[in-house]
């Protein structure tokens, strides 16, 4: 069977959808049979939850909260706005591709108007809920430590932004706060299923789109000419898990930074920019220079920019839209003082 697009989070309405029943005309509505063995397992795959529906917010909330599953719902949307701007909001907080997002309601009214303003988002009529685990686009090839707890890592993130929304002074200032701590590690055999799920998963800031399977990166991780590489983020907070990853062809003179990518969960961090950073201070450490290969995706204009950033120049591109940018690594470049990187000695054999 073709695989769809993987979908990453499913937004759903309540009334006759999560539960039986309208809520405002009755409060004693009950789950719909099963639906809450389908959240949880879900979730354990790590498909995120959220909820669009136009409801009366702390009814609604103490109703989830009584029936036990209020805790698997990220940035709920609990109002009488359109749906379609309900999911806008979600998928903005969530900040994945509203192609990764499915939309579930019992209304074909609010199927349609949610799919009229947002084309890729994936829709499903309510009463198909139990196909839901058999879908494809909900099952990732692997279930790693990181996939089994990215709501709690969310949940994380969402206390780290109200934290930055009451911070009063400069951003600099509240990244300090965090304690941010950066690992960057080459890959071994335990890191590569997450390293798979990295390179499907990630859009915004893959710089080529391009993603490897497992035995691919198998075999790049033992490839004596390439170094493939890990990267881990914490702060006071919690964990943000493997969040960055990049694969460097070492040639004799200059290093080629084939992939890089990261997740954009620590966009707003400032870490984006770590991991590059440090694969351009060793190659420059081993008088080296750069070529760092980049593809328009049309969702990766924030790689070109970092790239650009750095001080990486235009070398080449092709007619298939393939870009080599260059860099001779003359300066010397720092990391930013709010992170504390550490590069842990864990060599592969």
């Amino acid at each position: 069977m073709e695989r769809g697009k993987d979908i990453k989070c499913i937004v759903w309405d309540l009334d006759h959808t999560i539960w039986d029943g309208v809520l405002l005309e009755t409060g004693d509505v009950q789950l719909k049979a099963g639906i809450k063995e389908v959240i949880e397992k879900l979730d354990q795959r790590g498909i995120l939850h959220s909820i669009a529906s136009k409801n009366d917010a702390e009814l609604a909330w103490a109703k989830l909260v009584e029936l036990g599953i209020a805790e698997y719902f990220l940035y709920p949307e609990i109002h009488w706005d359109a749906k379609s701007v309900s999911v806008q909001r979600i998928q903005k907080n969530i900040n994945i591709g509203m192609d990764a997002l499915m939309f579930v309601d019992d209304q074909p009214f609010e199927l349609e108007e949610v799919q009229s303003v947002h084309a890729d988002i994936h829709v499903l009529q309510a009463d198909q809920y139990e196909t839901l685990l058999d879908d494809t686009r909900l099952m990732p090839r692997f279930i790693t430590s990181d996939s089994a707890r990215r709501r709690h890592m969310y949940q994380a993130d969402s206390i780290r932004k109200q934290a930055e929304e009451q911070y009063e002074g400069p951003s600099e200032q509240f990244l300090a706060s965090l304690g941010m701590k950066f690992a960057i590690y080459e890959a071994a055999e335990e890191d590569l299923q997450r390293a798979e799920e990295l390179t499907v998963r990630t859009n915004q800031l893959n710089a080529t789109g391009i993603t490897y399977s497992y035995e691919e990166l198998h075999q790049l991780m033992t490839s004596q000419d390439h170094l493939l590489l890990v990267c881990e983020l914490e702060d006071k907070y919690g964990t943000y898990g493997k969040i960055g990853l990049a694969l460097i062809h070492m040639q004799p003179d200059v290093w080629r930074l084939n992939m890089l990518l990261m997740s954009c969960r620590v966009m707003s961090r400032g870490a984006g920019s770590v991991l590059l950073t440090h694969i351009m201070r060793e190659a420059r450490k081993q008088g080296k220079q750069m070529l760092a290969d980049f593809k328009d995706t049309g969702k990766n204009r924030m790689m070109n920019i970092s790239y650009r950033f750095a001080g990486f120049q235009l070398r080449s591109t092709d007619d298939d839209g393939n870009v080599l940018f260059y860099h001779d690594l003359q300066q010397a470049v720092e990391f930013p003082d709010y992170i504390e990187v550490c590069v842990p000695e864990r060599q592969h054999q």
